[in-house]
């Protein structure tokens, strides 16, 4: 695989790993969530990690190549993804 082509898969992984999140992080009738913190916070940041990567991966190879509108988008959701994911790791860190 050629490291240009990996911005897709990060989308790809990180909508999948979001919503992995938002379903695991829904309160069941006990009151806990249905996937325990710790792994709910873990996949977060593999998440964080992997749309980062992504978006810089993207960012270089456009102002290598030039601007392509399509492989643009995939980076900027790929961007979005990873501050999605910052704010989100945030907000599930347990309060003291």
């Amino acid at each position: 695989m050629k490291k240009h082509n990996y911005p897709f898969v990060a989308l790809g992984l990180g909508i999948t790993l979001l919503l992995i999140v938002h379903v695991g992080n829904e309160i069941n009738s006990a009151g806990t969530p249905a996937i325990p913190l710790l792994t709910l916070l873990v996949i977060n940041e593999f998440g964080l990690f992997a749309t980062a990567i992504g978006s810089y991966i993207g960012i270089r190879h456009t102002m290598e190549t030039g601007l392509k509108p399509s492989y643009s988008i995939i980076t900027g959701c790929c961007l979005l993804l990873a501050l999605y994911f910052m704010f989100m790791g945030i907000a599930l860190w347990p309060k003291s």
